[in-house]
């Protein structure tokens, strides 16, 4: 009997913590797009929003086709936090795009050869909950992209 009740206990209190999980996933979502939108406001920038929650910008239409999440691509990039510190900038040249961040095989696909833009990365498209040298936990990413080429 008391195997059957502790077993009991088990579920419900893995329950509660997965339902705690999904609420701090929504809440985070929510805590993002504001912060995106505070951005875009305070530095007068009018950005779309992807479908994915992901905004971004084009200032370079490229010509051709769009790269999928699957292409080998060479892009320089510059990325950077909301408070301006910028953490990387570099020229990647075939690289997969599968083997970046979300936000980068979300956003890439959305310019052209040639093509140039700003991506607003949310951090759960980022590095989420994991902080790096100079990235903390959660952090919103913004890249400044030029897809130079892609296969």
């Amino acid at each position: 009997m008391k195997l059957i009740q502790i077993l009991s206990l088990a579920c419900l209190a893995f329950i509660f913590v997965s339902c705690g999980d999904d609420v701090e996933q929504v809440d985070r979502v929510a805590v993002d797009d504001q912060l995106i939108l505070d951005y875009l406001s305070a530095n007068n920038i009018t950005a779309t929003k992807h479908e994915s929650g992901l905004y971004y910008t084009i200032e370079e239409e490229g010509s051709g086709s769009h790269p999928t999440a699957s292409s080998i691509v060479s892009v320089d990039y510059k990325g950077y936090l909301l408070d301006g510190t910028v953490f990387e900038e570099n020229t990647i040249n075939g690289g997969s795009l599968s083997g970046y961040i979300t936000g980068w095989q979300i956003g890439i696909p959305l310019l052209k050869k040639g093509g140039s833009g700003t991506l607003y990365i949310p951090s759960y498209y980022g590095y989420g909950s994991r902080s790096g040298n100079t990235i903390p936990a959660n952090s919103v990413l913004i890249f400044e992209v030029t897809l130079k080429d892609f296969k």
